[in-house]
């Protein structure tokens, strides 16, 4: 962040400055009072499990003296009282609410920078699609991104409030799990270009159709004009309607038929690279990611359409996506001494098991996919559960499931053909890393993926010990 006074952050947040010390000024803004210092602002968030309030003395003796709270909150009274005579060189900057606080403040960033943003949303693949974008754009322009999965209505501010001057683009991952939330994303990121990969089931127990969860990504174009671009995967049925809905905005789609603006002509998988085709403009294109998936390759097409709005050349657009690398726990490729594990354990969706298993399915050698509970699919959990069974018959030589949603997809696998003695289940995480050492041999491919909720990197890390360390 740029170095900004306390004052202009009060303005911004339209919050009342108690302050012993106008003069304060800041180069950073935080919610987590272990990365506080002197030279950070504290926004006291209230969450679903805590209440930032609780650190704020964390954040004191961590040299932090300025701070953002909610009025009338207990423990900001009682942290006041508690500083007695120490509070000469402290400022308060008092809010009725620090969440959309810290909301307003980044919106109000934002305009002080003569900058393209493009925002990325999404039921599949918004954080590899967000590193693809990122991976073209950087190669020309001084990009900034989302760091990890900040993608929600903290994350996205906070990114925001790394912005400087020098930055030429941003592309920014934004998440949602209700009606609402991207429209309000969207209003302080202020997009040039908008990207949505794919209307899947994520969220979906919320939401209540697929129908709902358009018209929630579909807030990412909300007061789009002709000096707009919304990227759409062409190939999905529900994106594929807003062809017909005339928007005044401008539209491109990627996807396999020969009516998208990139169209996929042919592809090459491996599991550790990709080599593609795309027509564009009458004219035929290669492409490498470093990547295995066909769902990869739809989202490396996003990024082209992206650097073509840029105006970057093929052959620019070419080395940025041989560049591309994934953000941790997404397909990771890690070769031990003794087998290949592909670690997907961040996060899982019944799209994204697909494409999982998918890449899992060309790889040589016994295939072995370790696979978790699916949350948030509601009257959809079972079905979607047996769904991915259905997928892993085909594409699997053992699995091993864990949870209590996952023996769904066991018994469909069984029921489509995968052998009883191939098929083990674990209630528990823990009996699941204490007994997996019986079921790997040397020289298998093995997928782990789960919801988040799930924590299988901690099977990941199990499988890499036991397999004799990363094999560099």
């Amino acid at each position: 962040m740029i170095e900004m006074s306390i004052r202009k952050i009060a303005d911004y947040m339209s919050g009342n400055l108690v302050s012993n010390n106008e003069k304060a000024s800041l180069v950073d803004v935080v919610i987590d009072s272990r990365l506080a210092n002197k030279d950070a602002l504290f926004i006291s968030i209230i969450g679903e499990n805590t209440d930032g309030h609780k650190y704020l003395k964390s954040a004191y003796d961590n040299g932090c003296r300025c701070f953002v709270v909610q009025k009338n909150n207990g423990n900001y009274n009682d942290f006041k009282r508690s500083l007695r005579d120490e509070i000469n060189d402290i400022s308060f900057i008092e809010v009725d609410d620090t969440e959309i606080a810290l909301g307003n403040l980044a919106r109000e960033y934002r305009k002080l920078f003569d900058l393209k943003v493009i925002g990325v949303t999404g039921s599949v693949g918004k954080t590899s699609t967000r590193d693809f974008i990122f991976s073209v754009l950087n190669h020309k322009f001084k990009t900034l991104k989302n760091e990890k999965n900040y993608n929600n209505q903290f994350g996205v501010p906070l990114t925001i409030l790394k912005l400087d001057d020098s930055y030429e683009v941003a592309v920014i991952e934004m998440g949602m799990t209700g009606l609402g939330e991207i429209e309000y994303l969207k209003d302080i990121v202020n997009p040039e270009i908008g990207v949505i990969t794919l209307i899947g089931t994520s969220h979906i127990e919320k939401l209540g159709s697929r129908e709902n969860i358009l018209r929630a990504k579909m807030e990412i174009a909300k007061g789009f004009d002709e000096n707009n671009t919304l990227i759409l995967n062409g190939d999905d049925e529900y994106l594929e309607t807003v062809r017909y809905i005339s928007p005044t905005y401008k539209v491109k789609y990627f996807g396999s038929g020969l009516a998208n603006d990139v169209s996929l002509i042919k592809v090459n998988d491996s599991v550790e690279r990709t080599s593609f085709t795309i027509k564009y403009d009458g004219e035929k294109y290669k492409f490498e990611i470093p990547v295995a998936g066909y769902h990869n390759v739809f989202n490396a097409m996003s990024a082209i359409l992206c650097g073509l709005e840029f105006n970057m050349t093929m052959e620019e657009i070419r080395e940025g996506l041989l560049n591309f690398k994934p953000t941790d726990m997404r397909q990771e490729i890690i070769k031990t001494k003794k087998y290949v594990v592909i670690n997907d354990a961040y996060n899982a969706s019944l799209d994204s098991m697909i494409a999982a298993l998918n890449v899992l399915s060309i790889a040589k050698g016994r295939k072995v996919a370790i696979l978790g509970d699916m949350f948030e699919l509601g009257n959809f959990a079972e079905q979607s559960h047996r769904n991915v069974g259905k997928k892993v018959a085909f594409s699997s030589d053992k699995l091993i499931t864990v949870g209590q949603l996952s023996k769904f997809i066991g018994e469909e696998a069984m029921t489509n053909g995968l052998f009883f003695d191939d098929c083990v289940h674990f209630d528990k995480k823990e009996d699941l890393i204490k007994n997996i050492e019986k079921y790997i041999e040397d020289g298998d491919t093995i997928l782990v993926k789960a919801s988040r909720g799930m924590g299988l990197e901690e099977v990941v890390e199990r499988l890499v010990e036991i397999g004799g360390g990363q094999n560099d």
